[in-house]
């Protein structure tokens, strides 16, 4: 996948992220948003630049990119799992 296309699926679900605190009427939307998305992120990235050492790769998907943002690293860890049994 380009990485213009992955830059706009971490670009909409941060942006989506950003609404639904804005929603919910936090003081701060956007420290909010970017505290609850940045550690899932971080996550997935790390596990598809370490692939070459590893040989585990999750592929980057609005899928994976939303479920590893909401759900953090037991979200990382759920698709990890899926991606060893499927």
């Amino acid at each position: 996948m380009e990485w213009y296309y992955i830059l706009t699926i971490y670009l909409s679900a941060f942006i989506f992220f950003v609404l639904i605190h804005k929603i919910s009427k936090n003081k701060k939307p956007l420290k909010r948003a970017f505290l609850s998305f940045l550690p899932g992120l971080l996550g997935l990235t790390v596990i598809n630049l370490s692939s070459v050492f590893t040989g585990v790769y999750l592929p980057i998907s609005l899928l994976s990119v939303i479920v590893s943002s909401i759900g953090g690293i037991p979200g990382l860890t759920a698709l990890l799992t899926l991606n060893l049994f499927f």
